[in-house]
C-alpha cells in the first residue's frame, strides 16, 4: 500500500490542485503574492504532511504528531479561503462553497483517521 491509496491524500491531492487553480485564475493580481500565497502553500503542506506521517506510521506517535500537523495546515486553509471570501478577493461564490465544503470534509476525515490509528495501534491490555 502506498500513501497514494489513502483518501485523505487523495482528497488534499485535489484541494491542492484546485487551491492553485484558483489562485491564478479567480483572485486579483496583487493577491497572487499575499493570501494566495499562502493559501497555495498550506494547501500544498496538507498532503506533504499525510505522505511523511504515512512514511512513519511504524512509529505511532510520529504518525499521529504529522496527522495532526496536517489537520492544523488544513485549518489554516481554510481561514485563508474565508479571508479572501470576505474581503472579496474572491468573488465566486460557487467556487468559494465548493472548496470550503471539501477542505471542512478532509478535516473530518483527517480526524477520523487519526482516531483509527490512535485505536489501531494501541497495545493490548
Amino acid at each position: 500500500m502506498s500513501y497514494k491509496d489513502l483518501e485523505i491524500w487523495q482528497l488534499a491531492r485535489e484541494i491542492t490542485v484546485d487551491v492553485h487553480k484558483m489562485t491564478l485564475t479567480k483572485l486579483p493580481k496583487f493577491e497572487m503574492y499575499e493570501t494566495g500565497s499562502q493559501i497555495r502553500r498550506s494547501s500544498k503542506t496538507v498532503r506533504s504532511n499525510i505522505v511523511e506521517g504515512y512514511s512513519r506510521r511504524l512509529y505511532k506517535a510520529d504518525f499521529i504528531k504529522f496527522l495532526v500537523t496536517a489537520l492544523s495546515w488544513n485549518d489554516e486553509t481554510l481561514d485563508h479561503l474565508e479571508t479572501l471570501y470576505e474581503t472579496q478577493s474572491l468573488i465566486d461564490t460557487d467556487l468559494y462553497t465548493t472548496l470550503h465544503h471539501r477542505i471542512q470534509l478532509l478535516g473530518r476525515k483527517l480526524n477520523l483517521f487519526i482516531s483509527a490509528v490512535e485505536r489501531q495501534h494501541q497495545s493490548p491490555k
